[in-house]
């Protein structure tokens, strides 16, 4: 049902900014002594997107938030655009707590994102997610996306009132399977999934990009007569847990579209309590994966200490995470990367690179 836009669901280049807007799921194995990766699904990718091909990420940089978002995804118009189809397009925010504006995903990117799907005739289009605290209605209004129902005709979607599939997640204190609910229309083939992340540092993970946002925002949290939050179950109990489930889960779960807003990213104790950092960047790409090693580099971050996106790259069907086979339209990486402070937790966060010994 839809009550004045808000949906419950169960079941170029530019001068101005003004003149912008005129004109334009898993299992695993436990050894006798300690833990190793299992394998999961093979992915769900094309295989231009595979370990073996060569990606293009676009990286935009400049003084208006939604215009580097709209010029980090021009490079790829026709591409997106054939991508999409006839589907829906479901934007997923990346707001943490919505009462922080900093770990949410600020109104001005997704109005860019926005004006570049409207560029190329899509009009068919949702915001949703799953807070991990409060409501999704109550922060998309804080946040300012009301504002986009009458402006671009979008409906506003509360994934936890979503009819949910159940997926298996592990828990490391255990490792057997948990059941984890997740939002179905986040799984359903028919709908082609944004990721409008940020750049911040995570104290569990390390960093968060567009595949997390994407994997733990889809998990839905407790609500009566519906058992299994899952946003517990797929933090896995702890470092081993977690950076396997969104390996595991990346393989049906994942951003078809990364849009990484930098424009003001998080460092420190993220990925609520961190504090910002002007750098005023935006990227995109049709892999995730290629992206969110973008994504590292921009925020000085090394790669091979991030468990998840370290399996991923692994597994060799998620994406490219090679950067000589990593294409960047837009200025040279150098020229905008920063070194972030890291959480406090770094030694426990790369923890997962030694076997987990039995207790």
């Amino acid at each position: 049902m839809m009550t004045e836009g808000v949906e419950t669901m169960t079941t170029s280049c530019f001068t101005s900014r003004r003149s912008f807007l005129k004109a334009t799921v898993a299992g695993s194995t436990v050894a006798a002594v300690a833990w190793r990766r299992p394998s999961a699904w093979g992915a769900d990718v094309p295989s231009a997107a595979t370990g073996s091909s060569t990606s293009r990420v676009s990286l935009a940089a400049g003084d208006d938030r939604a215009n580097i978002a709209f010029k980090s995804l021009e490079p790829f118009k026709k591409e997106i655009a054939a991508a999409i189809g006839k589907k829906r397009v479901i934007i997923k925010p990346n707001n943490v707590i919505p009462n922080h504006p900093l770990s949410a995903s600020h109104a001005d990117n997704l109005e860019g994102i926005l004006e570049f799907l409207r560029s190329i005739g899509k009009k068919d289009i949702a915001i949703a997610e799953s807070p991990a605290m409060g409501s999704a209605l109550d922060g998309f209004e804080s946040l300012g996306y009301n504002k986009f129902v009458a402006q671009y005709g979008v409906k506003l979607v509360d994934l936890d009132k979503d009819d949910f599939q159940v997926v298996q997640c592990i828990d490391q204190k255990d490792f057997q399977p948990h059941p984890c609910r997740m939002a179905k229309t986040m799984l359903d083939s028919n709908n082609f999934v944004i990721s409008a992340a940020k750049l911040k540092t995570h104290d569990l993970v390390g960093i968060t990009l567009s595949l997390k946002n994407v994997v733990v925002g889809s998990a839905l949290k407790d609500a009566a007569n519906r058992p299994m939050s899952g946003k517990r179950v797929t933090h896995g109990g702890g470092t081993y847990g977690i950076n396997y489930n969104l390996f595991a889960l990346s393989a049906k779960l994942h951003p078809h579209l990364a849009v990484i807003d930098g424009y003001e990213g998080m460092e420190g104790t993220g990925p609520v309590n961190g504090t910002p950092v002007a750098h005023k960047v935006c990227i995109a790409s049709l892999d995730w994966l290629a992206a969110d090693r973008i994504g590292a580099e921009l925020m000085g971050v090394d790669f091979s200490k991030i468990g998840y996106l370290t399996f991923c790259a692994q597994a060799g069907d998620r994406g490219q995470s090679d950067l000589s086979k990593i294409e960047i339209l837009g200025p040279p990486i150098k020229d905008y990367a920063k070194t972030y402070q890291l959480p406090k937790q770094w030694d426990q966060i790369t923890s997962w690179q030694k076997p987990m010994m039995a207790g």
